[in-house]
């Protein structure tokens, strides 16, 4: 997969962080575990030798996956970005149709989603219907649970 994803600068930083912390920390400490539950014998019936492999195993994806996304990042200051158009960065203040309460979120990448946070993913339905859009516009946006509609009130692009 090489299609490029946007991320901001924090994002990619704590990305490249996690990474360096398994290449560095993680992998050595693993090592030593797997060295220290071969020396408990016979390694067929030997419960911590087979953790601590499938440990390393799982923090080997992780590694692999990291690079990846660390390869393909497009690193966007959010910084540097204004206007009334949404796009990657904007916080957008909508009125929800069904509630008619005040919802505001902040387009993400997938990395930095996080909902309680009111960070929503760049491909979710939601992110994808509003991209492009300017205040008072009005989008629906069929989800799992049906279609939903919001007025949006407002656009920004927060500093760090």
């Amino acid at each position: 997969m090489s299609d490029k994803f946007p991320i901001t600068v924090e994002g990619f930083a704590e990305m490249e962080k996690e990474l360096k912390e398994l290449k560095t920390v993680k992998r050595a400490k693993i090592s030593k575990e797997i060295a220290i539950a071969r020396e408990h014998g016979d390694l067929k019936e030997n419960a911590e030798y087979h953790a601590a492999r499938e440990k390393q195993s799982f923090m080997e994806g992780r590694v692999m996956e990291l690079e990846d996304k660390t390869a393909r990042a497009q690193v966007i200051d959010v910084n540097k970005l204004s206007g009334n158009t949404i796009k990657f960065g904007a916080r957008v203040k909508m009125i929800d149709d069904d509630t008619e309460k005040e919802v505001t979120y902040r387009i993400m990448s997938e990395y930095e989603a996080d909902i309680e946070k009111g960070m929503i993913s760049i491909i979710s339905p939601l992110a994808r219907a509003l991209i492009g859009k300017t205040v008072e516009d009005y989008v629906e946006v069929t989800t799992p649970r049906g279609t939903k509609g919001y007025e949006i009130l407002s656009v920004e692009f927060p500093k760090s």
